[in-house]
């Protein structure tokens, strides 16, 4: 699994959409820090394109990458080598470099210009660790989406589709029903909402430390309400964990079965 890993992040590595990527993120720091001059705004500034761009990249480039090497994964098993191992290790291998490429690209111009000295490091860190989190999480289920089409078609379909709903039409809905039955208690309807949906977890996770999570209205005031900002980040963490160790334990049943 490790050598398949390697060979996948190399694989990715040497792909010129990864050097975009990087890119983009190097470009994006760098503009930032220019026209905010100020660390703390910049990290607010990204909090919204990680959120929204992050799960869109992993997303198409799971997709992508597993109908692009469907031949190369069927000459690998037809070796005396598990399935789970060929496709978490290729899972792992796009995850990293995705993940390293949004690091590196956020990391080099906010370290140029004087993080380590700010009092926004902390909030920076936690931002590309939720990056991290999204990337891992959104990879899974392009895998699982992949893995469960075989048309090309159908697959990048409901992938993207996956991204919409999770990213725009779930909180339209939620607001839907937070309106339509507004006479009753939905405190705990709220928080169990956010709580499937990693964008809002991500969300709230950096609210609650940038202490401004009435910008997330409702949902957030709810949250750092019933659980504090401590017993809030312990939570979000745990439940992004879950949101990728699911998927991972999905696609090992499904390989199982999986006819290919």
């Amino acid at each position: 699994m490790f050598k398949i890993l390697k060979y996948s992040f190399y694989d990715l590595m040497r792909s010129r959409w990864s050097y975009v990527y990087f890119a983009f993120y190097l470009a994006l720091g760098f503009v930032l820090l220019f026209l905010n001059n100020d660390v703390d705004k910049a990290v607010i500034t990204l909090l919204n394109i990680i959120i929204v761009l992050t799960p869109l990249i992993g997303t198409v480039f799971g997709v992508m990458y597993y109908y692009n090497s469907k031949e190369f994964t069927e000459l690998l098993l037809a070796q005396p080598i598990k399935r789970s191992k060929i496709f978490i290790g290729q899972y792992l291998g796009i995850s990293v470099s995705l993940t390293l490429s949004l690091v590196l690209g956020l990391g080099i111009p906010f370290l140029l210009y004087g993080l380590t000295q700010s009092s926004a490091i902390f909030n920076f860190t936690l931002l590309l660790l939720v990056g991290s989190f999204l990337n891992f999480i959104f990879v899974a289920l392009a895998f699982n989406i992949a893995l469960s089409n075989d048309n090309k078609i159908k697959g990048f379909g409901y992938a993207i589709l996956m991204w919409l709903f999770l990213a725009v039409i779930y909180d339209g809905l939620f607001l839907i029903s937070l309106v339509m039955f507004n006479e009753y208690p939905l405190d705990n309807l709220s928080l169990a909402a956010t709580l499937f949906n990693p964008i809002d977890l991500s969300r709230i996770l950096i609210l609650l430390k940038l202490d401004i999570s009435a910008l997330l209205g409702y949902t957030g005031a709810v949250f750092k309400k019933f659980f504090g900002t401590n017993l809030g980040f312990i939570i979000s963490i745990i439940m992004l964990a879950l949101w990728v160790i699911l998927p991972v334990l999905r696609m090992s049943y499904k390989l199982k079965k999986k006819d290919f």
